[in-house]
């Protein structure tokens, strides 16, 4: 087969492929979320620098002889009791850290923009405390974001704050704000694409004025070369086999591609949790945001 129809055929595909897929993340910009569950707010994770203490966790818990992870309605042991203050009743939260077991590196510099933002911790669930004897306590698993194991870090539980989505309609042509920029440098779960509903980690937080309840409008530039995946060249302004324009086209010089926006659901000094609210084709981590 000649090598420029060979070559066609297999671009032609990669579109089609990426059509497609673009158009099913199109079709979920409509499921435009109504409004914030719980879930939303106490699973969302958050990347922060600040040190969290460790020395409170779950020990184990009931059938641990076969047991090794803990769902809702579960009994499990954290080891504080009440010697050090610990009632009937209270409310903790637990929160484990966790890291990017495949280390890939989407684009330019994130590892190195990630480590300034600091530490993921995922959100776990909520315990309340059922039974309480000196050194340990007993706590029920009342709502669960994922399975609770042994070392898991437990929190006094701490109210977050519900933001209200505004009644904006996205502008896919707006002007830059000319407020603070950033970037989606990683996502709940170490992802590469993220849609609607989904969160986010921008490096951008506290220490640069954003709060819970700020949107981000999320957008890319052609032709930037962040990604370190197969990426050919020159493809703003020309394409083997389908066309071309008579000058070379960088990444400044063209208009630049709205994807979506999402709001801040929780800050820390250098990094903000997002949920994505309205998406019109997929975010990639590298992508670039901007306070609205």
């Amino acid at each position: 087969m000649d090598k420029n129809i060979g070559y066609r055929i297999l671009s032609l595909g990669l579109k089609v492929g990426l059509g497609i897929a673009l158009c099913v993340g199109a079709a979920r910009a409509q499921d435009v979320p109504q409004g914030l569950s719980q879930s939303d707010i106490y699973c969302s994770g958050l990347v922060t620098n600040q040190a969290v203490p460790t020395d409170t966790y779950i020990i184990s818990g009931e059938n641990s002889d076969y047991k090794n992870t803990f769902i809702p309605g579960d009994y499990v042991y954290i080891n504080r009791g009440g010697s050090q203050g610990v009632k009937v009743g209270d409310l903790f939260q637990v929160m484990r850290p966790v890291h990017d077991a495949a280390k890939s590196q989407w684009f330019k510099y994130q590892h190195q923009l990630y480590r300034a933002m600091g530490t993921t911790y995922a959100d776990i669930g909520e315990l309340q405390v059922v039974h309480v004897q000196d050194k340990t306590a007993t706590a029920e698993l009342k709502m669960s974001c994922d399975l609770m194991q042994r070392g898991d870090i437990v929190r006094p539980f701490v109210t977050r704050p519900i933001p209200s989505f505004h009644n904006t309609k996205l502008d896919i042509f707006a002007a830059p704000s000319g407020k603070k920029t950033g970037m989606v440098v990683t996502t709940k779960n170490f992802g590469m694409a993220s849609g609607t509903g989904r969160i986010v980690y921008v490096n951008l937080g506290s220490a640069q004025g954003v709060k819970e309840g700020d949107y981000f409008r999320v957008f890319r530039y052609q032709g930037s070369h962040n990604s370190t995946l197969y990426q050919p060249r020159g493809t703003a302004y020309k394409a083997y086999g389908f066309g071309s324009t008579p000058i070379a086209y960088q990444w400044d010089q063209l208009p630049r591609q709205i994807l979506g926006e999402g709001i801040v659901l929780r800050t820390s000094p250098n990094a903000s949790t997002v949920l994505l609210t309205t998406v019109r084709d997929a975010v990639f981590v590298g992508d670039y945001v901007e306070l609205e």
